[in-house]
């Protein structure tokens, strides 16, 4: 289930609002000047799927977000909970963190956990399967993928470097919520 629960940054325990209709998902955060969309793959994927294939059956959102935003590099990645190096990858996501670029995600399978720090709010935003998130440049937040993630997601980037963290110092991500699967 989907679901954008906001919080007041000095109030972790109790939502302001929470949702988990769509549509109220994509007003509510689009007020904040974050993307949230649906995507459903133009051709079916195997149970396995190469990036190759990944890009080319969600090739027609890809093309009109790389028109409408500028963005040149795109790629597909994937983590298993048999992944040895998964502790040590979730930790690198948990700290809060901006980004000189929009973060934007597409899971094609699976789930993860956003918490955009923006103003006096943090929004929680439980990404699943089907879902689009961009995360405004420069905008605090971090992520988490659980325990035992098992998750392939479409990454697309203005810069071809990729993934740049800019780590903020601040230990608010250590009083909000964990993914728990």
């Amino acid at each position: 289930m989907n679901l954008l629960a906001i919080y007041s940054d000095s109030e972790p325990s109790e939502p302001l609002q929470s949702s988990n209709d769509k549509k109220q998902i994509s007003d509510l955060l689009k007020q904040a000047g974050v993307r949230y969309e649906q995507w459903q793959a133009s051709a079916p994927l195997s149970e396995a799927p190469e990036q190759a294939e990944i890009i080319h059956a969600y090739a027609q959102d890809i093309d009109r977000l790389k028109q409408e935003d500028g963005y040149i590099t795109v790629d597909a990645i994937s983590l298993a909970s048999d992944n040895p190096q998964k502790d040590e990858l979730r930790k690198k996501f948990l700290d809060e963190h901006t980004h000189a670029e929009d973060e934007v995600r597409f899971f094609v399978k699976g789930q993860g956990l956003f918490s955009l720090h923006i103003a006096d709010k943090v929004y929680e935003v439980l990404c699943q399967k089907g879902d689009l998130i961009s995360v405004p440049a420069n905008t605090p937040h971090w992520f988490d993928m659980g325990e035992q993630p098992n998750f392939i997601a479409i990454r697309l980037f203005n810069n071809p470097d990729g993934w740049v963290a800019h780590y903020t110092g601040d230990s608010i991500a250590e009083k909000f919520s964990r993914l728990e699967h």
